[in-house]
């Protein structure tokens, strides 16, 4: 038997802001190594090794070894969710410098929660493949509007949408083979965006369609940052076919 879930414990480890900057860094789903984590969270190698056992052992990252280097990763999209939510609801911190300003920008038009699009760009592409026919509201809802119960900046229980008529469809042309993909876990899954407070694609699906733009060359990651941005060709090619 088990008793109540230990927040308290969870909640200490994010509450340290080198740690915080280091979940923020993991949050796209890629595993970085030490170093890049460090230069992040603008501590040394030393300090850093001390936060990563923390967050090692309380089980918010996994690492990987691959020659001489280790790399850390979040241990799941749960946790890349709970980072997510807890951006929402918290005060944004005082902006200093132009460069931070630009940083801040680029998230809210762009970036990666775990593995799939948010931000304005995430919101935006749901919003056309709603118009596209390739996803259809099943709850009377217009676009991406969120619902009024919805909980705020994390992953829907129950995303008002299903595949529509012209899926099949929509998603090749996105470079995605509906009957190809995977199912280890769900194909729909639908978050609140923090940053836009609406619904944007998670799953299986949102994951594939992120993943495909980028072998595409229709979105480059920013270095070290959780930002993308689409290329020109990409926003021809989406504009085209959404």
């Amino acid at each position: 038997m088990s008793g109540d879930a230990d927040v308290a414990r969870v909640a200490a480890l994010l509450a340290e802001p080198a740690r915080a900057k280091v979940l923020m860094a993991l949050a796209d789903g890629r595993a970085l190594p030490a170093s890049l984590l460090a230069s992040e969270a603008r501590v040394s190698p030393q300090t850093i090794s001390a936060h990563l056992r923390k967050l090692l052992d309380g089980g918010l990252v996994t690492v990987e070894q691959s020659g001489r280097y280790r790399y850390y990763k979040l241990s799941g999209p749960e946790v890349a969710a709970a980072v997510e939510a807890l951006a929402g609801i918290a005060k944004p911190q005082p902006i200093t410098s132009l460069r931070q300003s630009t940083r801040a920008a680029a998230l809210r038009e762009a970036r990666t929660c775990y593995d799939h699009l948010a931000g304005r760009l995430g919101v935006a592409l749901l919003e056309g493949l709603v118009r596209r026919d390739a996803l259809v509201r099943t709850d009377g809802g217009h676009g991406t509007e969120r619902r009024p119960g919805d909980p705020l900046a994390q992953q829907l229980p129950d995303g008002p949408y299903a595949l529509g008529p012209q899926a099949v469809g929509a998603f090749s042309e996105l470079g995605v083979d509906l009957a190809a993909l995977p199912s280890r876990r769900p194909l729909l899954r639908f978050c609140v965006d923090w940053s836009e407070q609406r619904h944007h694609l998670s799953g299986q699906l949102g994951a594939a369609i992120a993943e495909a733009l980028l072998n595409r060359n229709w979105l480059h990651r920013r270095p070290h940052q959780r930002a993308v941005q689409l290329s020109d060709a990409g926003r021809r090619g989406l504009a085209q076919l959404l």
